[in-house]
């Protein structure tokens, strides 16, 4: 008979700008679940003293011993290093291998972007071949799966929220203007609203504004959809997926959103050529975190080694 110390534990943890996920499966064993919210500011040393205690609190309480941990991560990443995260600045040069075999010395240890983690497991999870997963919260990230692969490219992301959609748009934080990030991710929207109100507007109040019919809720929402809907249909007609799926917190916490992209996709349609059939993620605003829990199960086989050129 297997005992808890002795099974085999996989561990999938979402790093992201506000917070970090982390989600635990073993044989025989209720999942372990955990968030934590990241300190104020903008402190890597502190992020990290976070995280480690956290690690520390599953190591000690849960019992199997961790085999392998697959990472979620939004940063750019190369040869093991953070080169560019503009959510959290403070974590560019991080070493994250040798971060993690601290954390983690006797598992195997695997991370990518959280968008192709997300498409994976949403794709997964609605049992297609082949999908793109667009995924609105604090960015825009998601990812295209064909044939049941990842098609993360050689960069290893393939950086959707980064599609100019609006070439006399909003600037994005990349420097570009009309990356479908600076018009439709939760914060732009939020902004949309805030200036079509006069005042500011937290995402609660977006939330009760459409529900209430409020225009300058309905109407910030609405151009957020339209941008998210052209990114999409652009990206449909280089891989024709059999379907677009919707996710991320934001989507999932504001009403009718997905709704909206699916008629704003369809309205984009070319004649004689309908537009794939627009869907809402079915694991929430938990899709990467699935994501990286599947990369630690094939131990980091899911993706292709990154070439950064």
């Amino acid at each position: 008979m297997t005992t808890a110390a002795s099974s085999t534990a996989f561990l999938g943890i979402d790093i992201g700008g506000t917070k970090v996920a982390l989600r635990a499966e073993a044989d025989g064993r209720k999942p372990y679940l955990a968030t934590v919210t990241w300190p104020p500011g903008d402190d890597r040393g502190r992020d990290l003293a976070a995280l480690a205690a956290q690690v520390r609190e599953l190591t000690e309480a849960w019992g199997p011993v961790i085999r392998s941990v697959g990472v979620a991560m939004p940063a750019t990443t190369y040869a093991g290093r953070v080169t560019a995260w503009p959510g959290r600045p403070g974590w560019t040069g991080l070493d994250l291998d040798a971060t993690l075999a601290d954390l983690f010395p006797q598992a195997q240890r695997a991370w990518a972007d959280d968008g192709d983690l997300a498409a994976i497991a949403e794709a997964d999870a609605a049992g297609v071949s082949h999908a793109v997963y667009l995924g609105v919260g604090t960015g825009i990230g998601g990812g295209v799966v064909l044939a049941g692969q990842p098609v993360p490219g050689p960069r290893g992301s393939c950086e959707v929220g980064h599609i100019v959609v609006d070439l006399d748009g909003t600037r994005c934080d990349c420097g570009r203007r009309g990356c479908v990030q600076a018009l439709a991710s939760g914060p732009a929207t939020l902004r949309r609203a805030a200036e079509l109100r006069g005042s500011p507007v937290g995402f609660t109040e977006l939330r009760d504004g459409v529900a209430a019919g409020a225009e300058w809720a309905t109407g910030a929402v609405r151009t957020s959809a339209r941008a998210l809907a052209a990114a999409a249909v652009s990206l449909s007609e280089l891989v024709r997926p059999s379907v677009l799926i919707i996710g991320g917190g934001f989507a999932a916490g504001t009403p009718g959103y997905v709704d909206q992209v699916a008629a704003a996709t369809a309205a984009l349609a070319r004649p004689g050529h309908r537009t794939p059939p627009v869907a809402a993620a079915t694991l929430g605003g938990l899709s990467s975190l699935h994501g990286a829990l599947l990369l630690a199960r094939a131990r980091g086989e899911l993706l292709p080694p990154v070439d950064p050129s």
